[in-house]
């Protein structure tokens, strides 16, 4: 969900960057509603495939997840069963949820790069830049710590390092999110601002 959200947020920064004029009748309420859905139901579907196929494994041996959620890695790595069709199905299913909207993500701030290169104002570039640079740190912060938990050799698969990217992309990232997509909005800047002076001053 996060990835396809992140595609669909630079879809969004396309459009608004390279089509200025037509953002309005672009994305508006009807289009952002049908994506909103899409994407629910996609991630719905791409869960239950996952819940099903793990239905179908035995677990013989201890039932304490080394985790802190019932994420999938940890949860095969408890399996008496053969879970190469698991492994297989993370790889390739996960591989296209992950790499397809970042190759979109990619397309899409290729052309809006050139298009802020065409801009000849540098206030104008300074705006289209600070518009995508939360998004890109966002984005890296996410799918870093994402690729590194699933698509890592389970020959080379450590608990602790693993959780600890685990917490990164699931709790850090969705509470850093706000932040740093505040970091735009001027009067934050402002408090901030004042707060690092009077503490400067002390």
């Amino acid at each position: 969900m996060d990835s396809l959200l992140l595609c669909v947020m630079a879809y969004d920064r396309y459009v608004a960057i390279c089509h200025p004029l037509h953002y309005t009748s672009i994305m508006n309420l009807h289009f952002c509603v049908q994506l909103v859905a899409g994407l629910w139901i996609v991630t719905y579907l791409h869960a239950l495939l996952h819940t099903l196929l793990m239905a179908h494994l035995y677990f013989c041996a201890s039932n304490i997840i080394h985790h802190f959620f019932c994420d999938l890695n940890p949860l095969l790595k408890l399996s008496c069963s053969d879970i190469s069709l698991n492994v297989m199905v993370i790889f390739i299913v996960g591989g296209l949820f992950a790499l397809t909207p970042l190759i979109c993500i990619l397309i899409s701030y290729g052309l809006i790069f050139s298009t802020i290169l065409k801009i000849t104002s540098t206030l104008g570039k300074q705006k289209a830049f600070s518009t995508c640079g939360c998004h890109l740190s966002v984005v890296v912060l996410f799918y870093g710590t994402a690729s590194a938990v699933y698509f890592t050799p389970s020959s080379s698969f450590i608990p602790e390092s693993d959780t600890l990217l685990a917490i990164m992309y699931t709790v850090v990232t969705p509470m850093v999110n706000p932040f740093i997509y505040s970091l735009r909005n001027n009067d934050l800047k402002r408090t901030l601002q004042k707060m690092l002076c009077k503490d400067l001053h002390f």
